[in-house]
């Protein structure tokens, strides 16, 4: 009997952790083959944008799925914090980061990953053939006549990105002014797409002139051998600060806080660049990825996150879009 019981006794269960990614697939998967590699726990991933996943978060609130949602604009996350679906955690980690970084809620439901600066890029081949001059260094340069047909931006409300520089244009010439910026601006979009990154890939493939991006996607597009510049308007610019949250109801809170202390670390978010991720890491003493945009050298606006991230706001800055850019302009 003794011998049997020896014989059949199960060891430790290994630890699980599921995890909701809103980065680029690539990064995604690197730090769940690191993390798993380092620690043994067994993660299962789903990689959506941060838009569909505060809606998977949100359909789920009464049987909730998910452990910890990775990445995404902070407007997502400070939507789900508002709606109480994320858990309050205040990781000893916090002392480490900036202070962009510490507290974007103010409840402790979320912390900041990383930073990503609002611009927009365009191939040197493209200005260089359509005879547009020199360089344009501002905003305002993008309401160029010339510029009809060649401007590619996503629409803000699917993509965080565009979501980030209705918020920004707001924040640095007011509001009314803003939406005429946009009212100009819709005659020479030629495409709102889903995506942020997406009009990067186009302005790198040389279907459109000019993406207004995330600095840090265009980036990408770069280094893999696009002719792509980018540009720093010098009006001032806005930014993304990237969050990471855990889920109300999470299925295994220890295994969820545990992650999150992991993920700001600095050898975690140095993973970033080895996934060909360009923003800022939230971690003072975490190397920024050398091809990152400095910082220091941008003119960014303080940005308001806890104003334009509550869901009440967002809904009526987008409804004016629809109203007076998408519905009376196209």
């Amino acid at each position: 009997m003794l011998v049997f019981a020896a014989c059949t006794r199960e060891g430790p269960k290994p630890q699980k952790l599921t995890l909701y990614c809103s980065v680029q697939l690539e990064w995604c998967e690197l730090i769940v083959k690191t993390y798993s590699e380092a620690t043994g726990v067994q993660v299962s991933m789903t990689r959506k944008s941060a838009g569909e996943t505060l809606a998977q978060v949100t359909a789920e609130r009464r049987n909730p799925r998910g452990d910890v949602w990775f990445g995404g604009t902070g407007d997502a996350h400070l939507q789900a914090a508002e709606a109480l679906l994320t858990e309050p955690y205040r990781s000893a980690r916090l002392p480490e980061l900036h202070a962009w970084a510490v507290d974007p809620a103010g409840d402790g439901r979320t912390t900041g990953l990383y930073l990503g600066a609002l611009g927009y890029t365009y191939s040197r081949e493209w200005l260089e053939k359509k005879g547009l001059g020199g360089k344009p260094t501002t905003w305002s340069a993008l309401l160029d006549p010339k510029l009809e047909g060649e401007v590619q931006v996503a629409n803000p409300n699917s993509s965080g990105t565009a979501y980030t520089l209705l918020a920004t244009w707001v924040q640095l010439f007011g509001e009314d002014q803003a939406f005429a910026f946009l009212k100009a601006l819709d005659k020479n979009v030629s495409q709102y797409t889903l995506s942020g990154a997406a009009a990067a890939r186009a302005a790198a493939r040389g279907e459109a002139g000019v993406g207004i991006v995330f600095l840090h996607d265009a980036m990408t597009e770069k280094l893999a051998g696009s002719p792509l510049e980018l540009v720093t308007p010098d009006e001032g610019t806005g930014y993304e600060t990237g969050c990471i949250s855990i889920v109300h109801g999470a299925r295994h809170p220890e295994a969820a806080k545990a992650f999150v202390d992991w993920a700001l670390s600095r050898e975690a978010q140095e993973l970033g660049e080895r996934a060909r991720s360009y923003q800022w890491p939230s971690n003072r003493s975490a190397k920024p990825p050398a091809a990152a945009v400095d910082l220091a050298k941008l003119k960014l606006v303080d940005f308001d996150l806890h104003r334009f991230g509550r869901k009440a706001e967002r809904a009526r800055l987008l409804a004016r879009w629809e109203r007076e850019v998408r519905g009376g302009g196209r």
